[in-house]
């Protein structure tokens, strides 16, 4: 059965949007008050937590888990597709930061921070943090992944705000000026980092990468009474959230009818294991040989 999880995306998404836009409007003032690079990059950092909100609203609308008849296979790639909308804006952050802290090297630029500027950035934190476990919570919880991706996306943002505020405690402190440019460079290592990350996670569903080893798939119809062989396995798609399960059978009857219900004994084994799943099963006679469990080497 499948679960059509867009209602809670977009609640959860409608809700961090607007915390982001609160965090983004907090970090651009006190980042024009005092002049700190390293806090406006943290500013463009949040523009981007804005910009994939917005993102994974748009693509949760098209991501319908249903097939019809133009999608027989569901929408829900439409999501992965909004996760790796999120890395790029990441990757364009990275560059953005990167390319500030260069053009300030040398140059005699001078951050005046207040205490009550620092007390603001902790309150900009601690939304930050708020909205990091509440999104990865709900995204756990319904499976959705542009909503993990969207919360790794702020977790980062939590880790520059905690570097920039540091550096601007020195500044306040110690009145280290070179700290505001020198902490731009690892705020934008642990961004790209982030960006990498959700990368990694989402570009296997895109190219149909293997769900389930087709070992793990061949041991559960290898124990259906009937079943002489399996092989051609492939899977796709992301377990628990959808799967999609081929395969040829070798069934020990010429019977239509008895091999029909042997591959329904099949199709429920898998689905009790790896639900919601799709399975399509290729019948074979019981002279069939193959001795390949799946594709390539």
């Amino acid at each position: 059965m499948l679960f059509d999880n867009r209602s809670t995306v977009r609640k959860v998404l409608l809700i961090t949007l607007f915390l982001n836009l609160f965090v983004l409007l907090l970090k651009a003032v006190v980042g024009w008050l005092t002049g700190s690079l390293s806090l406006l990059a943290d500013a463009l950092h949040s523009l981007t937590d804005s910009a994939s909100n917005i993102l994974g609203l748009a693509s949760s609308r098209f991501s319908s888990p249903l097939p019809d008849r133009d999608h027989p296979y569901g929408h829900q790639k439409y999501e992965a597709i909004g996760a790796l909308g999120v890395a790029a804006f990441l990757g364009i952050a990275c560059f953005e930061i990167v390319q500030s802290a260069i053009e300030r090297i040398g140059k005699n630029h001078i951050v005046a921070i207040s205490g009550t500027e620092l007390w603001l950035l902790l309150l900009v934190l601690g939304v930050n943090l708020f909205v990091t476990f509440y999104e990865r919570r709900e995204g756990l919880r319904v499976n959705s992944p542009i909503l993990i991706a969207d919360a790794q996306h702020t977790m980062s943002d939590v880790w520059v705000t905690i570097s920039v505020l540091g550096g601007l405690i020195g500044i306040w402190v110690f009145n280290w000026q070179w700290l505001d440019v020198v902490l731009a460079f690892p705020v934008a290592i642990l961004v790209f980092r982030s960006g990498w990350s959700v990368l990694k996670q989402n570009l296997p569903w895109l190219v149909d990468e293997i769900a389930i080893a087709p070992e793990a798939i061949h041991a559960i119809a290898m124990s259906v009474p009937g079943v002489l062989n399996c092989h051609d396995i492939a899977s796709r798609g992301v377990v628990g959230r959808q799967t999609f399960i081929e395969m040829h059978l070798v069934v020990d009857t010429n019977e239509v009818e008895t091999a029909h219900q042997i591959t329904e004994d099949v199709e429920a084994k898998l689905m009790e294991r790896y639900s919601p799943v799709r399975v399509i099963i290729h019948v074979e006679p019981p002279s069939y040989q193959e001795n390949h469990i799946s594709f390539g080497v």
